[in-house]
């Protein structure tokens, strides 16, 4: 059903949205994977979407699109870099002749005084802004950054106020009810089920255990936690040879640390490093995973409940897997184990005893969690709300 305005009962044309994020894309990236699924979602609402993002081209200029429009092209160098932050005169035109009502924003963390007056001048207009928070807090993430990065925080907190006064809501996956008093719409990462490939495989083979952890890693993901574990592991004698899959890219200094802990433990027959994979080269790792690894530490930025889309990905393709916040979709679970919120290793046996006395068909962790948590049930959430008086 097409999503329609109404003028005294009477239907009116379709509503048109924008979905406006600050960055580009990346075929393995799994924010990239997760904006496409969200604006399936939207379509499948009823929506009329234009996607609108940035992107450099193949001689170095930064540019605006809007789905296949270039809206702005502001060059190359610095200058540049400077300008798609700051330059919005286009974007905000190209809202107004194309009947835009309602900008669905992705947030990243780029609040400056640029960025209020185009939203000011949205809200002016009487059209809805709604942006998401993916993480929030944050504050905390930057702990250890470079000072580029601490100067990003920097102006963000200086802005971020004033900005949350030119919107009509918050998206959160936390608990807050507000945030910088505004009040929010609070949703689950979701899943595109008809995109996450089921495990096929079942069977377990009692001699080898095998861990995957995906993620563009950070500090609070806490693999270190994994790895120590097992470094713990392989010096007791043990029955089951268990193997450790980390897929992704991330934070150089995050991965240099852990692969120095596997060679100097000599674990690089044990815990393998795959660097970044997508398609059915990651569906093969999948196949031969019997629980998955997801956040071990956000307790490191100071969040204790968040609805990660990691935990989803999981589920969906029906396997196991570990965790350490507060997850109110997970926490009751039968195949999901929790570790404690703290820097201790995780007790790899416990985890091997926990899949030898369990039996899970990915079908019957995928039930559990489908349709409640598809993209379409949560963006349902906030468009209805975006539409109501």
């Amino acid at each position: 059903m097409t999503r329609t305005f109404t003028d005294n009962g009477r239907k009116t044309t379709p509503m048109k949205m924008l979905f406006l994020i600050f960055h580009g894309f990346a075929e393995y990236n799994g924010i990239s994977k997760k904006i496409f699924y969200q604006k399936d979602a939207l379509q499948a609402c009823g929506w009329d979407v234009r996607f609108c993002y940035l992107d450099t081209d193949t001689e170095g200029n930064h540019i605006r699109w809007a789905e296949k429009i270039i809206i702005d092209n502001y060059g190359k160098g610095w200058i540049a870099k400077i300008k798609k932050r700051t330059a919005y005169n286009h974007l905000y035109r190209y809202i107004l002749d194309n009947d835009i009502r309602f900008v669905y924003i992705r947030y990243d963390h780029n609040a400056n005084p640029f960025l209020i007056h185009f939203l000011k001048r949205l809200h002016q207009k009487g059209i809805r802004t709604v942006m998401e928070i993916p993480t929030y807090p944050y504050d905390q993430e930057y702990n250890g950054l470079a000072l580029k990065e601490k100067l990003m925080l920097y102006t963000d907190k200086c802005f971020r106020k004033s900005m949350a006064k030119q919107l009509f809501r918050i998206v959160t996956f936390s608990g807050y009810t507000s945030i910088w008093n505004v009040p929010t719409i609070n949703i689950s990462n979701g899943i595109d089920f008809s995109r996450i490939k089921l495990k096929t495989q079942s069977d377990h083979n009692p001699r080898e255990f095998h861990l995957t952890g995906v993620a563009d890693m950070h500090r609070w993901h806490g693999y270190d936690r994994i790895v120590t574990g097992m470094i713990e592991y392989y010096k007791q004698p043990h029955d089951t040879e268990v193997y450790l899959h980390l897929v992704g890219g991330g934070m150089p200094d995050i991965l240099n640390e852990l692969r120095q802990m596997v060679t100097d433990h000599h674990l690089e027959e044990k815990i393998f490093f795959h660097g970044p994979v997508f398609g059915e080269e990651l569906d093969k790792i999948f196949e031969q995973t019997d629980m998955g690894v997801a956040s071990l530490a956000r307790h490191r930025s100071q969040i204790s409940k968040i609805k990660t889309l990691k935990n989803r990905e999981y589920a969906a393709r029906g396997i196991p897997f570990i965790y350490s916040e507060t997850d109110e979709d997970f926490d009751h679970m039968p195949y999901i184990m929790k570790a404690s919120a703290d820097d201790s290793p995780v007790d790899i046996q416990s985890l091997v005893d926990f899949w030898q006395i369990h039996r899970f068909t990915p079908a019957e962790i995928r039930n559990s969690i489908e349709p409640a948590l598809s993209w379409t049930q949560q963006m349902q959430k906030i468009t209805d709300i975006v539409t109501s008086k």
